[in-house]
């Protein structure tokens, strides 16, 4: 299971490109993670679902990524009361380069959430955007096959939305199948 610790132990700036060493740490393990990208064209999206992980585990890798320098976005720092919020995270994740999801218990609980999903999915796909799911006190297996806590969610939304249900099934099961912490 993962701890709210993470931390940015590297970075190199070395003509227009920006690169560093991410580290998530667990119980058992430290994940150290290297990642390059164009340092003018740096943004990164976090999704997660705030409940769970919004004043913890985020927003210490919010902070982290942060005082490196590279521009995140977060929903509660960007988006104003009165913000349809869909609009504004889903021109976010078009412009994004990067996008974090921060799987947790909950997540699939969340209608925004799973449509913010199937938005990265979906340029994941056309545009290549770079996606590193991270699985917060959740097995990764319980996402990409939808059992336990997520398949129970997701049986929740299936009685009044089956169509959109679907889409998220499908983008859960993607999403958890790529190489993650």
């Amino acid at each position: 299971m993962l701890t709210d610790d993470v931390s940015i132990i590297g970075t190199k700036l070395k003509v227009k490109k920006l690169f560093f060493l991410l580290m998530i740490k667990d119980q058992k393990r430290i994940f150290i993670i290297f990642i390059s990208i164009n340092y003018f064209l740096i943004s990164l999206v976090l999704s997660f679902r705030g409940e769970d992980t919004r004043y913890g585990f985020t927003r210490n890798l919010y902070h982290a990524l942060h005082q490196r320098g590279i521009n995140t976005f977060i929903d509660d720092e960007v988006i104003k009361k009165g913000e349809q919020i869909s609009p504004t995270i889903f021109k976010a994740i078009e412009k994004s380069r990067m996008t974090i999801i921060v799987f947790s218990k909950t997540y699939s609980s969340s209608k925004w959430c799973l449509h913010e999903l199937v938005k990265i999915i979906g340029c994941f796909k056309v545009k290549k955007l770079v996606v590193f799911p991270v699985f917060y006190n959740v097995d990764p297996s319980e996402i990409r096959n939808q059992t336990g806590a997520c398949g129970q969610q997701l049986a929740k939304h299936e009685e009044k939305m089956k169509e959109e249900v679907q889409s998220w099934r499908l983008a859960l099961h993607e999403a958890a199948r790529l190489a993650g912490w």
